[in-house]
């Protein structure tokens, strides 16, 4: 990365504190190789591949955490610039308006402004991968049943992350002067939650036709509203 990025993506600018894995754990190792394969410039492609013998849920809550860091990072250059007078809504331009829904507060889908939403997804993500039950650190706890249908959820929200900040906010990636580093991390997610098949194509459309960003990485596909 160069200097520059370096400047813009530190870690002031974290939307939320990074989650780190124990030195030591099978997780960090993963983690360690899958930052590796990355930086040796392997093709995207095949550095999300699941490696021969890791279990996929290991593999799936490493790429988890990782992407939730790393959206943070993005949505916190920027986040100064999402405001409720500037982004009343939360969407995707005039398609798209993602609602939220918990089961807590508001248990019905509630249009909310972005960064309220931004506030109440990241909020919501950190409960999910700080709790042991779901994403245990312990070796030899198992991963809960659900573990996957979790991480789908996980990732499908992140995704209307990436979502707004190309629609709404590139301009300020441009001028940051970071496009290139956003489409990486972009893609990186793109091929990962495809190849592990952990987010319907219906819910990429958004970025898949007509990207603003030259990102048209994803096969056209019918236009689907979302909640």
């Amino acid at each position: 990365m160069s200097i520059a990025l370096k400047q813009v993506f530190n870690k002031d600018k974290t939307f939320r504190p990074k989650r780190k894995f124990e030195p030591g754990t099978q997780r960090f190792e993963l983690h360690k190789r899958a930052q590796a394969s990355l930086n040796s410039g392997v093709d995207l492609k095949a550095a999300v591949q699941l490696p021969s013998g890791e279990d996929q849920n290991d593999w799936v809550a490493v790429h988890v955490v990782d992407f939730f860091n790393r959206i943070n990072l993005i949505y916190g250059t920027i986040c100064e610039f999402c405001t409720e007078q500037t982004c009343p809504v939360m969407s995707g331009g005039p398609k798209y308006e993602y609602r939220w829904q918990d089961d807590l507060k508001y248990k019905k889908p509630t249009a909310l402004p972005a960064p309220q939403y931004m506030n109440l997804l990241m909020d919501w993500i950190e409960v999910q991968i700080n709790n042991e039950d779901i994403f245990p650190t312990c070796v030899g706890v198992p991963f809960p049943k659900n573990f996957l249908q979790i991480c789908k959820k996980i990732l499908c929200r992140l995704f209307r992350v990436f979502v707004h900040v190309y629609i709404h906010h590139f301009d300020r990636v441009i001028v940051m002067g970071a496009e290139a580093h956003v489409n990486t991390c972009y893609k990186h997610f793109y091929y990962f939650v495809t190849e592990m098949n952990l987010i319907d194509r219906k819910e990429l459309e958004p970025l898949s036709v007509s990207s603003p960003v030259g990102i048209q990485i994803v096969d056209p596909i019918a236009a689907r509203p979302e909640l």
